[in-house]
């Protein structure tokens, strides 16, 4: 197949996508290596937006546990994906697409705020929306926060794109028997606890009947695959 199944689609990426070989930080081959995925969705026609995590640069969940007020250690994560966000953005626009960096907390020096109907229309015009920040709010994911505007937006189907190949039962890099589950409830992930997303994020998607596909995002080509309806990874419906 080589026809999208999808008019729009929300990419969620980890901060831990862009380290690529390093230890902390964004590596120059990763980013390139992941705007040329993205650009194989915009040349199908497909709208794309994108929510890019912190973690590669700093973590709230993990300076919280060592101290830190929760609330400070997340807005300092928020600003994180920030970073991530423009970094991306100016990988993209090496590639020649045209994107706009939409923003949860107001920094207009950098970014736009974020406003639905602006990012909509960015869409309709053929940019990539890179969406920093999370929600803006403390106590939440950027899964969540992919979950919120992928039904802010009326997306078809939300790509949340791992280091695995797929959903496992128990983590495949610990346990070499792990089983991957093709299809899958949002109910059974909750029940089963599978550390996919947060139970927020897989909750707000449950409740909004939003389509979920994991995969792995260091194959080559996969993004495409699994726009245009190829059986790659786990689909949470």
């Amino acid at each position: 197949m080589s026809q999208p199944q999808y008019k729009r689609v929300v990419l969620k990426l980890s901060g831990e996508a862009l380290i690529g070989d390093q230890d902390f930080g964004i590596s120059p081959d990763m980013i390139k290596y992941v705007a040329g995925e993205v650009q194989s969705c915009v040349d199908l026609g497909v709208q794309t937006s994108i929510v890019v995590g912190g973690g590669n640069i700093f973590r709230g969940i993990a300076a919280s546990s060592y101290g830190m007020d929760r609330a400070s250690a997340d807005h300092m994560g928020m600003l994180a994906t920030v970073i991530n966000s423009l970094a991306l953005q100016d990988a993209l626009e090496k590639n020649g697409l045209e994107t706009r960096v939409q923003t949860a907390i107001s920094m207009h020096e950098v970014a736009e705020p974020y406003i639905l109907r602006r990012a909509i229309r960015h869409l309709e015009r053929g940019r990539v929306v890179i969406f920093g920040a999370g929600t803006g709010n403390p106590y939440f994911t950027t899964d969540t926060a992919a979950v919120l505007r992928a039904q802010e937006i009326h997306a078809d189907i939300l790509l949340k794109a791992t280091k695995v190949d797929g959903l496992y039962d128990s983590d495949p890099v610990k346990n070499k028997s792990a089983k991957i589950f093709k299809k899958i409830s949002y109910m059974e992930v909750l029940e089963k606890q599978l550390k996919v997303m947060d139970m927020t994020a897989i909750s707000l998607a449950m409740d909004n009947n939003l389509p979920l596909a994991v995969f792995n995002l260091k194959e080559k080509g996969n993004i495409k695959k699994v726009i245009c309806g190829e059986d790659i990874g786990t689909r949470i419906s």
